[in-house]
């Protein structure tokens, strides 16, 4: 089969992340859209793509567009996917999927109706340990972040994290990230009481701080809690109690380690990651990283597993078979965290228990 065509919408993540994986998958990136016509053409120069573009219209005009991925602001998703849906093609769509699940439902509802690949943009490290059964049954689950370099009000961030009505916010950026994690884990959300504080000294519309304790379907309790305005070291735990034994992922990495009656040992979580060869993977270009959020993007942790993704979607449109496990995240996984997401939000504006 010929490789496929992709065209990633959105300069940032998505040129870091996105247009590497999926090369890497063997997709032919033919364009990359952005907003700004200056910065759209240096970024397609210092990545080796043919054309950027100010406008999806004119990259799905381009010869051999199979798919496309967005990684653009949350509150821009919805008429991209929706673009991209009524040109038929397959779309892979980064998180937050949303505004809110309202609008995750109608994007759901298009591609399932433009019967087209639907992934979302989602990795997860501990799940399969945890299936596993190596803790016994999941009692207890803590997953905190405290992130020191977003703290200063000169950090420069995407305009979006700061406005609320963009759907933005530490809970949107990385909140959805947790989220994610916790629901292939741990299985679906069942009520949430949380508070979404501002820390920092920055003057912005939405938190950058979330503190949330909840309780899952399962009976599993637990709380998850993030800031980008700590001044201090990193803070970085992920840790799962359950009746047999405690299951963690060491500092940002995908070591996963489990401790029980037997003692404490690191767990194999498979070997289907992309192995790159000696030089690494697509290196990034030199002179892309200017501001704190694009060195915070650019550890190149997430870069296998996005990979593995590209990988998938690729797979999928192509009609190949895909292993059972990991099971890839849809739009379907997109509407069902944008609910979390809305719960949260609805508990911290009214200090109460929220029903997902």
């Amino acid at each position: 089969m010929g490789s496929l065509g992709a065209v990633v919408v959105g300069t940032g993540f998505g040129c870091v992340t996105h247009v590497r994986a999926l090369r890497a998958a063997g997709f032919d990136v033919k364009a990359v859209v952005g907003r700004d016509p200056v910065r759209t053409a240096e970024r397609a120069r210092q990545f080796g793509v043919a054309s950027g573009c100010t406008a999806l219209s004119d990259a799905l005009a381009l010869e051999g567009v199979d798919a496309v991925t967005v990684a653009t602001p949350p509150h821009t998703h919805a008429p991209l996917v929706l673009e991209a849906l009524a040109a038929g093609r397959h779309v892979l769509c980064e998180k937050p999927f949303a505004r809110d699940a309202p609008e995750g439902r109608m994007l759901l509802t298009a591609a399932e109706d433009a019967g087209v690949v639907h992934l979302l943009g989602t990795e997860a490290t501990l799940a399969r340990a945890i299936s596993g059964g190596v803790v016994g049954e999941p009692r207890l689950a803590t997953v905190l972040l405290h992130v020191p370099m977003l703290a200063e009000p000169d950090a420069e961030v995407p305009p979006w994290w700061a406005d609320a009505s963009s759907g933005g916010g530490w809970l949107g950026a990385h909140g959805s990230q947790v989220i994610d994690q916790l629901r292939v884990t741990l299985g679906e959300f069942d009520c949430v009481s949380a508070a979404l504080p501002h820390v920092a000294s920055r003057s912005q519309s939405a938190e950058d701080t979330f503190i949330v304790k909840f309780l899952m379907r399962s009976g599993c309790t637990g709380v998850m809690a993030s800031t980008c305005g700590d001044r201090g070291p990193f803070l970085v735990e992920t840790r799962v109690v359950g009746s047999k034994g405690t299951a963690w992922i060491q500092d940002v990495g995908d070591k996963v380690f489990v401790a029980d009656a037997d003692g404490t040992r690191q767990v194999a979580v498979g070997d289907d990651l992309p192995r790159f060869g000696p030089d690494g993977p697509e290196p990034l270009p030199r002179g892309v990283l200017h501001t704190a959020y694009d060195h915070m993007i650019a550890h190149g942790l997430d870069l296998p597993p996005y990979t593995r993704l590209c990988e998938t979607f690729r797979d999928l449109i192509q009609r190949q078979p895909i292993p059972a496990e990991p099971r890839p995240a849809t739009f379907a996984d997109g509407v069902a965290q944008m609910a979390v997401l809305d719960a949260i939000r609805t508990s911290a504006a009214t200090r109460n228990w929220v029903e997902v």
